[in-house]
């Protein structure tokens, strides 16, 4: 996929490690960039934590497995997970067709909703995976 085709939605709010969050109030949907998994190829596997766990800003959370590389995954935000895309499991390729649909992996509530306005914003993030 050329660069200029990769889509950054406007209404999400990304990290410099190519994670994107959603913000609905105190409740956020986490999942890698449209840029990322085209970068890694095709994904095989994805590790995430549990329900229930608690994850700061920053923090390795899991990993995606692409068929030649490793890549781990970063909370964008402090938060506690309250819902995992259990259907990964067994169709990890959701996160490639549909990075920013069906390949969701995480729901989280947010320790501050005031944090993720601390990442960047769709322009920012453009403007970063442009000069990658």
């Amino acid at each position: 996929m050329a660069e200029s085709e990769t889509r950054v939605p406007e209404d999400l709010r990304y990290t410099e490690q190519h994670e994107w969050i959603s913000l609905e109030g105190e409740l956020g949907t986490i999942g890698i960039t449209d840029y990322a998994q085209s970068e890694l190829g095709d994904i095989v596997f994805v590790e995430l934590p549990e329900v229930g766990d608690t994850l700061e800003k920053g923090q390795a959370f899991g990993a995606v497995e692409a068929v030649k590389t490793v890549e781990e995954l970063y909370s964008p935000v402090s938060c506690q997970v309250v819902e995992v895309n259990e259907t990964l499991e067994e169709s990890a390729e959701q996160v490639n067709a549909d990075p920013y649909g069906d390949g969701w992996l995480l729901k989280v509530r947010l320790d501050d909703p005031e944090e993720a306005g601390g990442l960047l914003g769709p322009s920012e993030y453009a403007e970063l995976i442009e000069d990658a």
